[in-house]
């Protein structure tokens, strides 16, 4: 997998970007306030949190950042379950940009970069309570992993699982 992640540029001072050096805070402080406002954090939530390049870049994912005017105003990774499936993680947008189509621009940047990689299948995990999101996912083409395909969550919240094919689903047959 070998695809450079891209910039996207929105609109008005608004754009999508791969991580770089010094965005750790910002992706630690974008998930922890959402994860804080409707759950607890997780030991897995700060393992990642705390490393994102070690947890999810070094091991062969990827993270976005949404900027407004340079400033952090949400993020979404992508962490590698295998060669053809990427789990999206992360996805965060700070209260006071939410309802701008932030969460769609750097979600569309995600599923953009994945399938420049390749990938067959996108997976995500979230929670019933969080249904403006659950609501994106689903209107972006993400929907229910069927029963006998999920697999065990590291997360307690996780009570929602989804999935985008961005190969037919007879291909990963082959």
């Amino acid at each position: 997998m070998s695809a450079q992640p891209q910039m996207t540029e929105m609109s008005f001072g608004r754009t999508v970007r791969p991580f770089q050096r010094g965005d750790e805070t910002a992706f630690r402080e974008l998930n922890e306030a959402w994860i804080s406002k409707y759950f607890l954090l997780e030991e897995k939530d700060r393992e990642i949190l705390n490393h994102p390049r070690e947890k999810i870049l070094d091991q062969g994912g990827q993270i976005f950042m949404a900027l407004v005017d340079g400033e952090p105003a949400g993020c979404c990774a992508l962490l590698k379950m295998s060669d053809t499936t990427m789990e999206v993680a992360k996805m965060a947008v700070d209260e006071h940009f939410q309802g701008q189509g932030i969460g769609r621009a750097v979600l569309g940047t995600v599923i953009d970069y994945a399938r420049r990689l390749k990938l067959h299948r996108l997976y995500l995990e979230t929670n019933h309570v969080l249904a403006p999101a659950i609501s994106l996912y689903k209107s972006m083409g993400f929907a229910p992993v069927p029963e006998d395909r999920l697999i065990k969550s590291p997360y307690k919240r996780a009570d929602v699982f989804l999935e985008l094919w961005l190969v037919p689903r007879w291909v990963e047959c082959i």
